[in-house]
């Protein structure tokens, strides 16, 4: 398995869905397969969506003054408008922090990469669809499309592929029960992530 997820994964192998779907509790799943470009952020710093786009729509939490804190560096990936009333935004979160990860490994998908390969990982992933209950004359209004992919396999990946800007393949495991949304939501991600991606600040037009 680790030899099959070393490159790039051409369809949905039921011998790969077969092998994590096993590790996964008993419920319906949609596999996606995603091409990523990941940027690592740290909460607090440049890019963190919890200190600038949640916190455009949801303002700071309501007894800290604080924006959210979600307490792990974790991976941007793909964000885009949905339509005038919502955006899309995606994320990867590692199971442990990336300063955990082997630097021997990281350094060799770094070289791998750079010499053209493109490898898998897999994550167990939810769609949230949420936006404010009343409003609270935000500056940012819309509904966030939350696509959150959390690892199974690829942690290395994910590091190599920030520190090198290369991308990285993604086979997600969407657990269709455990998500705020609905079918025709889910049916409509392949088309979303289709779309040309804002680029990295921009916002959508109202």
């Amino acid at each position: 398995m680790r030899d099959r997820l070393a490159g790039r994964v051409s369809d949905l192998d039921d011998g790969i869905l077969g092998a994590f779907g096993s590790l996964l509790p008993e419920g319906d799943y949609l596999p996606l397969l995603l091409r990523v470009e990941p940027r690592l952020v740290t909460p607090g710093q440049e890019g963190d969506y919890f200190s600038t786009e949640e916190l455009a729509t949801w303002g700071p939490d309501q007894f800290w003054g604080l924006p959210e804190h979600p307490r792990t560096p974790y991976y941007r990936t793909f964000e885009t408008v949905v339509d005038d009333a919502a955006h899309l935004y995606e994320f990867v979160v590692p199971m442990v922090p990336p300063l955990w990860n082997d630097r021997e490994r990281v350094e060799e998908y770094v070289e791998r990469m750079q010499g053209g390969a493109v490898p898998t990982a897999v994550a167990v992933s939810t769609l949230d669809l949420c936006r404010p209950a009343v409003s609270l004359n935000s500056t940012d209004e819309y509904e966030h499309w939350g696509l959150t992919h959390f690892l199974l396999d690829g942690h290395h990946k994910l590091e190599a592929a920030a520190s090198a800007g290369r991308p990285v393949q993604l086979l997600s495991l969407l657990a269709v029960g455990e998500s705020l949304s609905g079918p025709g939501d889910h049916h409509r991600l392949a088309a979303l992530r289709s779309q040309p991606g804002l680029s990295r600040g921009v916002r959508p037009a109202r």
